[in-house]
């Protein structure tokens, strides 16, 4: 089976399939017939979603943070659909604030599902992804930020830099043990979701307040719909693509800034007016 094929009959698992880009990843592979599990820590989100999609979908509430749950996530894929073709590692959050004054539960919590929730997302399926017949994909949910850091962002910057990193090398082992499964990096740009819905540490800051408020209204302005940006993934997969930039104007722009300043040995500058 190629990425082309992943069409009807073909079964999709999407972490953090409650709201944003992983509601938007679930409504368009099932329009494109899929079959479905849905993985989020909102119990009532995910049941919901999966009561609107219908058809072979199935809600799994799930915390990714944990190995157990997320066993228990391919434990429920593979008994209920007997493969996997595509795995969305996509569940995510954000902590804003400057990195002394974010707390140590702060720092695990994003660390926990933003890195950890990947990691075991590959150990709990990439072991029987290989093991089935036929091709299959794993996409990890990084971020344009995963190129470029940002002020007060540093434990989304870190992780999401991590989840490049973890995927580079998972492509890099799949192809040395020739595997029938491949890897891919979604790196969104702005998008219109809730992850600045309450991102705030236990302490904040004039700067950390303005800097929120700016990124609301930058998703809210010029943030691509969910549906819309789904498409564009899956564009993206069918072709194959290593990288899904689905806003490859924004990533190219950022890669291009953070790696000649580091080329030039510049000191890091602020972006917009967070001061």
């Amino acid at each position: 089976m190629t990425d082309s094929d992943m069409r009807r009959n073909s079964v999709a698992v999407v972490t953090g399939a409650g709201s944003g880009i992983g509601a938007g990843l679930a409504r368009t592979a099932r329009r494109r017939g899929m079959r479905l599990v849905l993985a989020d820590v909102d119990a009532a989100a995910v049941h919901d979603l999966a009561a609107e999609l219908g058809g072979d979908t199935i809600a799994v509430p799930t915390d990714v943070a944990d190995q157990g749950a997320v066993d228990a996530l391919a434990d429920a894929a593979f008994e209920t659909f007997g493969r996997v073709d595509l795995l969305f590692n996509n569940a995510g959050i954000m902590r804003a604030g400057f990195i002394w004054q974010l707390g140590e539960s702060e720092w695990d919590t994003v660390l926990g599902v933003n890195v950890r929730g990947v990691v075991n997302g590959i150990r709990a399926f990439v072991p029987r992804m290989i093991d089935q017949d036929g091709t299959s994909r794993v996409v990890n949910t990084a971020s344009v930020g995963g190129f470029a850091p940002g002020p007060m962002m540093s434990p989304y910057s870190a992780s999401k830099f991590a989840v490049v990193a973890l995927t580079e090398c998972l492509q890099m082992e799949l192809a040395m043990v020739e595997a029938p499964v491949s890897a891919s990096v979604l790196a969104p740009g702005p998008v219109d979701t809730s992850v600045f819905e309450d991102p705030f540490g236990r302490v904040s800051h004039p700067a950390v307040e303005r800097m929120v408020t700016q990124m609301r209204e930058l998703l809210t302005t010029h943030g691509l719909d969910t549906d819309t940006f789904a498409d564009r993934v899956f564009d993206g997969i069918d072709r194959g693509d290593f990288w899904l930039a689905p806003q490859g104007d924004h990533l190219d722009e950022m890669v291009r800034e953070h790696t000649a300043g580091i080329l030039e040995r510049r000191e890091p500058s602020i972006r917009g007016s967070f001061r």
